[in-house]
């Protein structure tokens, strides 16, 4: 490396402010190393200072020695205005509510290369693969995984009135009336597989049984304790929702009534359930969400994160194991929410 003899302080923060003034961050870092090594300092001593490669202090120095202060600019300055602007990735971000299907692509999703097909098409200048990569990751696109819905086909009026009642119920809950809301998980033998963190090269394998093995879970999540309520069997019907039932009375006796908000599968309306809520005196009262609206239950949050904590890519052997780890975390569960509306409760 040819060496850069020593420099006045001047001359220093000279280097330093022109750095910054370039609006470029790594322009100004190799204006740092030029001032830094301007002090004396050996190459691995302003690596390690400024925490870069030894590599990009040698360059800098060369550029310096060579060039001077105009070998530290990025040489791409002259190429005339940037092709990915703002104007650019806004295009791109309103590209991206949208699939390749809307566009006349015989293709369902999104690659790199078709977004830059498209965005030609639409009159943007042609970019790289890479280009488009590092576009995409500064409108703070992702790689992620789609969710399935099936529509509601109550009319939007019926469905938001039923929501609003079942809202206001949940904004007065106290402990003469809790409100709840339940429904029910399917726990398998077979591992849910997930996405992890792994090394480039080598993909995380996940032993199967190969015979699957089922249980059911039945929960209710008290909204204005934070608290989870759970009975498990091995079949998924009526009588284990009548088993939560029963539970729910005797954790809360004291309460005069306890509203329990639920979705539309059959076991909530069976007779066997219709009869245990009238031998109950009606101290249990079911309130039916809209048909298809799984985002308004808010126990729906709880099974995600029981599954992302206990049943995805497990490597349990026996369904006993598997129910074991799932009671112990059901066990110490507490709803993330409940503080927030308990404080929000207060306020009102």
């Amino acid at each position: 490396m040819d060496k850069i003899p020593r420099m006045s302080r001047l001359m220093r923060r000279h280097l330093i402010r022109l750095g910054r003034r370039s609006g470029e961050p790594q322009t100004a870092v190799r204006f740092h190393i030029v001032s830094r090594l301007g002090l004396g300092r050996s190459s691995p001593q302003v690596a390690e200072e400024i925490d870069v490669a030894r590599s990009t202090v040698v360059r800098a120095a060369a550029h310096f020695v060579a060039e001077g202060v105009a070998g530290l600019y990025d040489k791409r300055r002259g190429n005339g205005a940037a092709k990915v602007d703002d104007a650019f990735r806004r295009s791109l971000a309103t590209l991206l509510r949208h699939t390749p299907e809307d566009f006349g692509w015989m293709r369902p999703t999104w690659t790199r290369e078709l977004l830059c097909l498209q965005m030609r098409r639409d009159g943007w200048p042609g970019v790289a693969v890479c280009t488009m990569g590092r576009a995409l990751a500064h409108v703070g696109a992702r790689l992620g995984m789609p969710k399935p819905i099936v529509l509601c086909p109550w009319p939007r009026d019926a469905r938001k009135r039923v929501l609003a009642g079942i809202r206001r119920l949940e904004e007065h809950a106290s402990a003469d009336e809790p409100v709840l809301y339940s429904d029910e998980v399917d726990v398998h033998l077979n591992p849910k597989i997930g996405r992890d963190w792994m090394l480039r090269g080598h993909q995380r394998r996940i032993v199967t049984p190969g015979k699957n093995k089922k249980f059911y879970l039945a929960g209710a999540l008290d909204v204005r304790t934070g608290r989870l309520h759970t009975t498990g069997a091995e079949r998924k019907n009526a009588a284990l929702f009548c088993q939560l039932l029963w539970l729910l009375a005797s954790q809360y006796r004291r309460a005069r009534r306890v509203h329990l908000v639920v979705d539309n599968y059959g076991i909530h309306s069976a007779h066997l359930t219709r009869d245990t809520l009238a031998t109950l005196g009606g101290r249990i009262v079911l309130h039916f969400l809209p048909p298809y609206c799984p985002d308004a239950n808010r126990i729906e949050r709880v099974w995600q994160d029981f599954h992302a904590n206990v049943t995805r890519n497990h490597r349990c052997k026996t369904m006993n194991h598997l129910l074991a780890n799932a009671r112990q975390y059901l066990n110490s569960y507490r709803w993330r929410c409940s503080t927030a509306l308990s404080v929000a409760r207060r306020a009102a």
